[in-house]
């Protein structure tokens, strides 16, 4: 456990922490995130930097080496990473910093070995090597559910909650032996069975919950690196993963509360038949199709639009063709928005981020709550790649189950357009109801294959 640290290294970790309260509060808004972001990561770089003149380090060679390659893979694998993927990232990224913080408890229980140290010490010290397991093990499932290595349906088999219990159990009775008589290798055991917990922990989560399962474990990360900060006793770990927790803490039941569950349930609700499926048959119902130039006349016809992406959108990259749409018909006196669902695209702020990156004004982007009460005014609502969202069965079909998640009533507008590339369900698993409504026109094919040609119709209208 580290002390006597120099007073100007204090004030320089205060002003790191400061820091990092700002950028939190920047990355709270589309126009500030992007300062935010930079303010957050400059003072990261601040703290770690002046870690090499607090004290003399050993092995100061291999500590470079080891910020060189993952400083080249992070800055690689960010710029490569699609949009689209973005939710992924972050959960490879989370996880990493779940099993780094582990990785640290357990060489800090290896010098704590043998010395006079306060039981709440190793406490923390447990409870970071079990929480970082954990979120290690979580996030590399929920990543390799995302990027589809894996199914994205449930996975449930008899006894996953008994071995569940029997892990979580197995790990506190081993971390109370820990604090009673540290050693070593029970650390060890304990990160294998911190392992087991995350993995049986995210094996029933499916579809659309798996994104509020990655914030959950973001919240663990955070506090086993505040846990880490206590142990090390570097504040500025302490306050920083405090942080991390407590925003990701208040995120996930934000995003539960979009989805219209509960964070029990959401973990849970597969073991009695409650979660989200993501997964389904293509259906083979009768709707009613248009081709773009058809489509073209309706917008051109109408005096309001309400336009509602989704992560369709994001897939094809169709954004930027979607804008250059939004301002042909604002050119021609056409009042259009962009109605943004809470958890539109995969995570909350992952359509935001993509409709800023293709220069679409942030005073177009409207949330749910605020445009809910104008689609029945809506001459035309257009629905690009995004199904669950709109999906009425949320509100009338009690056996969905999406069913209480609050959506965008794209339903009540007076004429609607669904821009999908098949009649596969959403990530849900479930038929959309809205397809085969009278007042729906679907227009198939590539989003952006269909959107070009959709403005280019516009245009000679």
């Amino acid at each position: 456990m580290v002390t006597d640290v120099p007073v100007w290294v204090q004030l320089v970790y205060l002003a790191a922490a400061i820091c990092f309260v700002l950028a939190l509060k920047g990355l709270s808004s589309p126009g500030t995130a992007r300062r935010g972001n930079l303010l957050g990561a400059g003072a990261a770089v601040v703290a770690t930097a002046v870690v090499f003149f607090e004290r003399d380090l050993d092995h100061v060679v291999p500590i470079l080496v080891a910020i060189a390659v993952g400083s080249v893979v992070g800055v690689v694998g960010s710029r490569r990473v699609q949009m689209t993927q973005m939710p992924q990232l972050v959960a490879l990224f989370n996880g990493v910093g779940g099993g780094a913080a582990a990785l640290v408890a357990l060489l800090e229980l290896h010098e704590l070995v043998g010395s006079a140290v306060p039981a709440v010490v190793l406490v923390a010290t447990v409870f970071t090597v079990l929480v970082g397991s954990v979120s290690f093990a979580g996030s590399v499932v929920t990543f390799a559910k995302l990027q589809e290595l894996m199914t994205t349906r449930p996975v449930v088999f008899p006894g996953l909650p008994v071995a569940f219990v029997v892990a979580l159990v197995g790990a506190v009775v081993l971390g109370a032996l820990v604090v009673a008589d540290p050693v070593v290798w029970v650390g060890v055991v304990i990160a294998v069975l911190g392992l087991v917990v995350g993995v049986l922990l995210v094996l029933p989560v499916g579809g659309a919950d798996v994104p509020i399962v990655i914030s959950l474990l973001n919240a663990f990360t955070g506090l086993t690196v505040a846990a880490g900060g206590y142990v090390l006793g570097n504040t500025l770990l302490l306050v920083a993963g405090t942080l991390v927790g407590a925003s990701g803490t208040l995120l996930t039941v934000m995003m539960a509360r979009g989805m219209g569950r509960s964070v029990t349930n959401t973990l849970f609700g597969a073991l009695k038949g409650g979660s989200t499926l993501g997964a389904g048959e293509a259906s083979d119902r009768p709707v009613r199709s248009a081709n773009a130039e058809d489509v073209a006349i309706m917008l051109g016809y109408a005096d309001r639009v309400i336009v509602v992406p989704g992560y369709g959108l994001a897939v094809a990259q169709a954004q930027h063709t979607l804008r250059e749409l939004v301002e042909v018909l604002a050119a021609r006196g056409t009042t259009v928005d962009y109605a943004i669902h809470p958890v539109a695209g995969r995570m909350p702020g992952h359509m935001n981020v993509l409709l800023a990156e293709a220069q679409v004004p942030y005073e177009q982007l409207r949330e749910m709550d605020d445009v809910n009460g104008e689609f029945p005014q809506a001459d035309v609502v257009l629905v690009v790649g995004a199904n669950d969202v709109v999906n009425p069965a949320a509100r009338t079909s009690p056996g969905a189950p999406i069913y209480g998640m609050p959506i965008l009533d794209a339903d009540q507008g007076r004429q609607v357009v669904f821009m999908k590339r098949s009649m596969r369900p959403g990530f849900a698993g479930i038929e959309n109801e809205l397809l085969f409504e009278p007042r729906t026109t679907l227009l198939f094919g590539d989003a952006k294959e269909q959107m070009g040609k959709l403005l280019n119709a516009v245009k000679a209208l």
